[in-house]
């Protein structure tokens, strides 16, 4: 039990930097807001299992190529810490750089045609697994979790968790924004949440460049 609460904070804190980011609409989330509006929610929440799952399967391979590089090279976490890192201080001059811009948030076109459920999952779950900065992500926020010497359910823990949050976050973007109206509540306070993502990315991305534990 002891170990359990020694890597506690890592897992919260990778579980944290995950909800902020999703806080931020990228691509797989606007295909999912132009879905449930100019389709259907069902088609939507369709679509947003299968990011979901697409985010499941770059964890896991994330999880596994990192425990296979830590077993062989030890002081490769300084260097998976350094990009993941990196990354995050990109992420904050991204939200800054949004916050300072007067656009609205615009959902994509998907078209008024109704598929099948199925077909949507599978489309979430290639718009997922086509997304090369998935796994920039994952390096980041499973860096954020791990330490030297951490067991293996450390990482499993990160994975499936940020997979469960995945399912239910993803699922209330496709209820909630299936009318206009989440649209544009959230298009009111998008600059004040991109400005509030750049500082929590920031500090989390300093974090993990000064960590020399």
């Amino acid at each position: 039990m002891d170990q359990f609460f020694a890597y506690l904070p890592g897992i919260l804190l990778a579980y944290s930097v995950f909800l902020v980011g999703v806080s931020s609409p990228g691509p797989n989330i606007l295909a999912i807001i132009g879905t449930s509006m100019s389709v259907s929610r069902r088609s939507g929440v369709a679509l947003a299992l299968g990011v979901a799952f697409g985010s499941l399967t770059w964890g896991t391979l994330t999880a596994l190529g990192l425990a296979a590089m830590l077993s062989t090279y030890a002081s490769a976490l300084m260097i998976i810490k350094c990009v993941g890192g990196l990354y995050l201080v990109w992420l904050a001059y991204k939200s800054f750089r949004s916050a300072a811009c007067v656009h609205d948030l615009e959902a994509p076109d998907v078209g008024q045609e109704q598929q099948s459920s199925l077909r949507y999952a599978m489309r979430g779950y290639a718009v997922q697994m086509t997304n090369p900065k998935a796994a920039l992500a994952w390096v980041a926020t499973i860096s954020l979790g791990l330490q030297p010497g951490s067991p293996p359910w450390v990482a499993v823990a990160i994975v499936l968790g940020i997979f469960l949050l995945s399912v239910a976050v993803h699922c209330l973007y496709a209820v909630a924004f299936s009318t206009p109206f989440m649209v544009a509540a959230y298009s009111r306070a998008r600059r004040y949440i991109q400005a509030g993502l750049g500082v929590f990315f920031s500090i989390a991305g300093l974090k993990l460049l000064t960590d020399r534990s």
